[in-house]
């Protein structure tokens, strides 16, 4: 294993000197000249504004094949109108702004019913917070208006005023009090958008205010959907339908709706919909809710506490008067103790309040109660509770459900949403024609139609890499997928010390070993009989996961004569085991053991054996397959000149944990001329932030500890003492509003970490960007199969100016395929559209952990693997309460720090 280099070590690496006082002669001229002329580079580097790029040609190499597009056409027949944009102020009658979205379309649509002559009529598009728009100005300005809103109230126990008498009970006992709630609405105007800015955009012209004009027409789409009473999340909508719902257990459902979005595109405005799923709370009675949330048999075995987390914020609806509530929490009591003050009046002398139980209350209102030994949902406010009986409510339909899903969740989800390509055609087909664009008020007084029909679009299928295996075999793939069968690997390991060690898993370890070197000796993979079988001791099942590592490694110590280079570990679990990382952790950052994990089950078979072997294989330095021109040494412009690739991309906590560090990984390209091997470093960054702020990193005495530094040096060591003279940059996970930011900060990071380095001429760049999330869906025209793997697009529904291209380079059995849409925002280096887009579709190829082509480009997988990986290291869960209780501090929380790679596997390819 190649070992990192650190110091003066280093320094002679990069040629600056052998001797360390002619060294720092050196670094001090150099450094005069480096201040004179590179400051120049620096400020330049700093100060000039990259934007991206435009298109330079079109791609022509490939099968021609006719595809279909879920976009679909919108005529702009009225360029000349302009929208209005004002700002929206509504505040309560305490002078609180209002900041609930659902309220704010109540008071607007009651103040378009109130005051439609003071507005000329204008309808209006209303982003639920704090701006609207009209087509045509307003009759003047600014407005101050005043909206009552009448709202139906009820209340359960704890939170009724006065308990009457008989007769005055009798004289209301079927009204409701109709309180009147008063806003007051300022509108103020704000900005001119004119519609002519999409036109020019269109036309690939710079717009100012081309995206301000897709974003009014996509408030009108949600604003439609609202009426409708539809959850709205961010551009997709969601109907109170049950038949879109799909149980995914644990009080969880997915539930199926659309995303609508407009687009600028190269053949015009088109209107982007798609099938969409968000996750919301299971409609239904709270009790069964709660069963099913914490899988219990019985509403006795909840764990209340933990209930009354997962409750809080929630509404539900009172089956008894049928109001809504919001929750804030649970009663201290059950029903039948739970004691709450009521006054009680007779006639017009108020007699003091009595105290009374949550159950004597109901009952009193003809309620009876069937299980009054459990406690309350709270639904008034901190100081003043208000409490209803859990049996009588229900849990509001459209609650969208925020927090992390099981692993066994995540896959129902995706098992259940599938659709096939023709059935999704269908749907949005569907979905465009009910939905009625062309009659919104708003929409035709633009003069905006929108076709019915799914866009066509011209395509190209670019033909599979030739690949070489063992004994420089070639191997060409088919339709994306190639097997082993009566093939070796292109360069397998030899594995001589190993061991296997079991953590409870039920299973045969000796069958186990047996297979696995059989099946390797058929892939070329020489095993020797592992040195031992290591069981975990029974008393060692209770401990904690760490203390279970090492009681574990005591063991292996002891059974080894010395450190092994290869551990597999049979956990009991396949996902989410408590093992998993402080296993890895141990390995990788103390032991420097590369170690393979596995969860053994009945479907151990050779091709399950051969999967485990491409790991480990990779794992440890060996290589399954490479491309034939990689073999050949004959990729255009990459094979030529020292060339580093680099995958980039930031992993985030859980949602709803914005404690969690984020995690930032690079992997980088190594032993060029070849593109197959690559190294990750690793860093966490704070929370939520998608830039990483660690490319370059220089400390106090002036080294640079980032993670470019790193892989340079790495590069430089495996690459026969060359630097980079071009570096290609695959970067996940960036929206199109961050793109400016990825060029100007970090790029220049990387450039500031490059000339840290020493001297010599920068080397050129190609900066791209490779989006999953995106609603773009590709269909074939004549058939219901998914497009082939190969499948190129960079026409007629790509951007009008920039450089951007759709590519499928799986296959695609089940669902529908989804393409990546890279985006190429900077290319120095001067690659033709064919070369690049073949470029990519090779590193679509050169995934070591399978034997199909992958649908993003490999070292951005690699990434987000590495990401993953290390970030199991820490259990980030102890820094949540430092992190929340330092909120007033002046300082922010620090960020902790992941353990830093061992030497011997720092290198490696730990995270296949």
């Amino acid at each position: 294993m190649e070992q990192r280099a650190d110091g003066d070590e280093v320094l002679e690496q990069m040629g600056m000197g052998a001797c360390r006082r002619w060294e720092q002669k050196q670094k001090r001229l150099y450094s005069m000249a480096a201040k004179m002329a590179g400051a120049v580079q620096v400020l330049k580097d700093d100060t000039v504004k990259r934007t991206p790029m435009a298109r330079p040609s079109n791609g022509r190499e490939g099968k021609p094949i006719r595809l279909l597009s879920n976009h679909f056409s919108v005529k702009l027949r009225g360029v000349d109108a302009v929208f209005y944009q004002y700002s929206v102020c509504i505040k309560s009658e305490d002078d609180k702004v209002v900041d609930s979205k659902g309220i704010g379309r109540k008071v607007i649509d009651k103040l378009l019913q109130t005051y439609c002559s003071e507005l000329d009529g204008k309808d209006f598009a209303y982003d639920g917070e704090k701006c609207l728009f009209t087509v045509g100005p307003l009759p003047q300005n600014n407005f101050e208006f005043t909206v009552i809103l009448e709202e139906t109230s009820s209340r359960a126990a704890g939170g009724s005023p006065v308990h009457e008498s008989p007769t005055q009970a009798n004289k209301k006992r079927v009204k409701r009090s109709h309180l009147a709630k008063k806003f007051s609405v300022d509108i103020s105007y704000a900005a001119k958008i004119p519609l002519q800015s999409v036109a020019l955009a269109l036309r690939g012209s710079e717009s100012e205010h081309g995206q301000d004009v897709l974003r009014v027409l996509d408030v009108v789409l949600r604003q439609q959907q609202a009426k409708r009473g539809c959850l709205l999340v961010r551009q997709s909508f969601f109907s109170d339908d049950s038949r879109n719902l799909v149980d995914l257990t644990g009080g969880v459902s997915g539930c199926r709706g659309l995303h609508s979005s407009f687009r600028t595109t190269i053949g015009g405005l088109s209107l982007n919909m798609d099938v969409s799923t968000t996750m919301v709370v299971t409609p239904g009675p709270v009790i069964d809710f709660l069963v099913t949330n914490q899988n219990v048999r019985d509403i006795r075995d909840i764990d209340w506490p933990r209930a009354k987390k997962m409750l809080k914020n929630l509404r539900v609806k009172a089956k008894h008067n049928n109001m809504e509530f919001k929750i804030i929490g649970l009663s201290d009591q059950p029903c039948s103790r739970q004691m709450f003050p009521m006054k009680v009046r007779n006639g017009n002398i108020e007699i003091k309040s009595v105290d009374i139980t949550v159950q004597d209350y109901f009952k009193s209102k003809q309620v009876e109660l069937t299980m009054p030994y459990l406690p309350c949902l709270d639904v008034g406010k901190p100081k003043r509770p208000n409490y209803l009986p859990i049996e009588l409510c229900h849990m509001v339909s459209l609650q969208r459900y925020t927090k992390a899903l099981s692993s066994q969740q995540r896959a129902m989800l995706v098992e259940k949403s599938r659709q096939k390509p023709q059935e999704r055609m269908r749907v949005v087909t569907d979905a465009v024609k009910s939905n009625m664009y062309d009659d919104d008020p708003i929409l035709s007084s633009c003069g905006i139609e929108i076709e019915k029909q799914l866009t066509r679009v011209d395509a190209r299928v670019l033909s599979a890499p030739a690949l070489v295996v063992g004994n420089s075999e070639d191997c060409i793939p088919n339709r994306g997928r190639w097997n082993y069968n009566n093939k070796r690997l292109f360069d397998p390991v030899k594995i001589e010390r190993w061991a296997i060690v079991n953590f409870s898993a039920r299973c045969d370890m000796s069958r186990i070993s047996r297979e696995l070197i059989n099946c390797g000796r058929s892939k070329g993979i020489f095993i020797e009989c592992p040195h031992s079988l290591v069981d975990e001791d029974s008393q060692s099942r209770r401990c904690s996961p760490v203390e279970r590592v090492e009681k574990m490694f005591e063991k292996v110590k002891a059974s080894l004569p010395g450190p092994p280079e290869f551990l597999l570990c049979l956990l009991p679990e396949r996902k989410n085991c408590d093992i998993y990382g402080p296993w890895k952790k141990k390995n990788l950052h103390e032991m420097g053991i590369v170690t393979q994990c596995i969860a053994p089950s009945n479907k151990m078979n050779d091709q399950y054996f051969t999967n485990v072997l491409l790991k480990i294989n990779a794992k440890l330095g060996g290589m399954n397959s490479k491309l034939a021109l990689e073999h050949r040494q004959m990729i255009p412009v990459v094979t030529q000149i020292p060339t580093l690739i680099l995958g980039m991309d930031v992993s985030h906590g859980s949602p709803g944990r914005a404690d969690i560090p984020s995690i930032a990984a690079v992997v980088g390209s190594r032993c060029w001329p070849l593109i197959s091997r690559y190294r990750a470093s690793v860093r966490t960054q704070s929370p939520k932030v998608e830039m990483i702020d660690s490319l370059f990193k220089p400390l106090d005495d002036g080294k640079d500890d980032g993670i470019m530094r790193e892989l340079l040096l790495d590069f430089y060591q495996t690459s026969q003492q060359r630097k980079p003279k071009q570096i290609i940059i695959f970067r996940d996970g960036v929206s199109e509003s961050q793109f400016s930011q990825v060029l100007n900060v970090e790029l220049n990071q990387i450039i500031k970490a490059y000339q840290s380095m020493g001297q010599g001429d920068l080397p050129k760049f190609t900066v791209i960007i490779a989006q999953k999330n995106h609603h773009t869906k590709l269909f074939q025209a004549d058939s219901p199969e998914n497009v082939p793997p190969g499948t190129v697009v960079d026409s007629g529904i790509v951007h009008p100016r920039q450089y951007d291209f759709y590519m499928c380079a799986h296959a695609g059995p089940i669902g529908t395929s989804r393409p990546t849409h890279y985006h190429v925002l900077l290319d120095e280096i001067g690659f033709s559209a064919d070369n690049l887009q073949k470029l990519v579709l090779s590193l679509s190829y050169v995934y070591q952990r399978s034997t199909t082509a992958i649908s993003v480009v490999a070292p951005i997988c690699y990434a987000h693997l590495a990401a993953a990986q290390m970030g199991q290291f820490m259990k980030f869960e102890e820094f949540a309460d430092t992190s929340s209780g330092s909120v007033n501090s002046s300082s922010p929380p620090s960020i902790p720090e992941l353990p830093r790679l061992h030497a011997d596997v720092c290198s490696s390819m730990f995270f296949c």
